[in-house]
């Protein structure tokens, strides 16, 4: 399937046939009068979509996703996206909002707009909104729209950029009170990722994998990084990467009184490619170096 490149609103709104009010910020519509084929898109652009039909499927890879009602999905420049039309199904309603980067620039979005980290899940990790929640996204997707049919004048762009910064605010509060909502399915991936974790550092998987990843617990738990993440930093208080620190570390310090392994040893099985930054790694999480806690811990 060819790729189309949508690395400006302009270009993404001509492949549907919306009309281009702002170069660089547009509110789009879809319905039934919009030619809408399986297509797959190279997104250039930030684009928010809050959709409240079932008639397609989204692919990632080689994974295929069901896209439900009252979902909103997000997608960040880079990230390239199928879009698989259910045939006999109904045409997608949904409310979109698309932004350029450069429409961020010299502001403080512009820098805030990384803790946004829902751009990128994937689409399995969409957020399911109650009629409440998505009364709200579409209301703030309303202001921006008529800010945009407004005549623009000196305070066009920081009232379009302060009803964004609202929205994404509350959809990362939404993400929040998903995560609670799915406590039990998050308990059971929680749980899968320590075993994971724990069968990485006893079986010296580090020696041929090296340093333990987030990317790689996320990947055998089937969730986007940023969204394992996430979850992680939810239900432990600590992100992923402190996570699997930790555990090294408790790894680590056991490892140190066995009499068979020296540091050398310890530092490959950890997936550390020389000793010297196992050893940098261990005095700058516990305070001491490897061979200064074994001698503590020998009083």
């Amino acid at each position: 399937m060819e790729i189309y490149e949508a690395d400006t609103v302009e270009r993404y709104n001509r492949y549907f046939g919306f009309e281009t009010r702002h170069p660089l910020v547009s509110i789009v519509h879809f319905d039934d009068t919009v030619h809408q084929s399986t297509h797959c898109m190279h997104f250039g652009i930030y684009a928010l979509f809050l959709k409240n039909t079932t008639c397609c499927k989204i692919k990632y890879g080689k994974t295929n996703y069901d896209f439900d009602d009252e979902t909103v999905v997000s997608f960040a420049p880079g990230q390239t996206v199928g879009i698989l039309r259910q045939e006999d199904g109904p045409s997608p309603v949904a409310t979109g909002l698309l932004f350029h980067p450069d429409f961020l620039h010299r502001t403080p979005l512009a820098k805030a707009i990384k803790k946004y980290s829902f751009f990128s899940y994937a689409s399995n990790e969409a957020l399911h909104l109650s009629a409440e929640e998505r009364v709200i996204v579409q209301d703030y997707m309303n202001k921006i729209e008529r800010e945009l049919m407004h005549p623009i004048d000196k305070f066009s762009k920081s009232l379009i950029i302060s009803n964004i910064e609202v929205l994404l605010n509350y959809c990362m509060r939404f993400y929040e009170r998903q995560f609670i909502t799915r406590e039990e399915l998050n308990f059971s991936t929680i749980s899968r990722f320590e075993m994971l974790l724990d069968e990485y550092l006893d079986t010296g998987m580090g020696s041929n994998l090296g340093i333990p990843t987030v990317k790689y617990f996320a990947d055998k738990v089937c969730l986007s990084p940023n969204y394992f993440g996430d979850m992680v930093k939810s239900e432990t208080g600590k992100t992923a990467q402190e996570y699997i620190q930790l555990k090294m570390i408790n790894y680590a310090k056991n490892a140190l009184l066995d009499p068979k392994l020296n540091t050398k040893q310890i530092a490959e099985i950890l997936g550390f490619q020389y000793p010297q930054h196992f050893i940098r790694f261990f005095k700058k999480q516990t305070g001491f170096t490897p061979r200064e806690y074994k001698l503590q811990q020998a009083i």
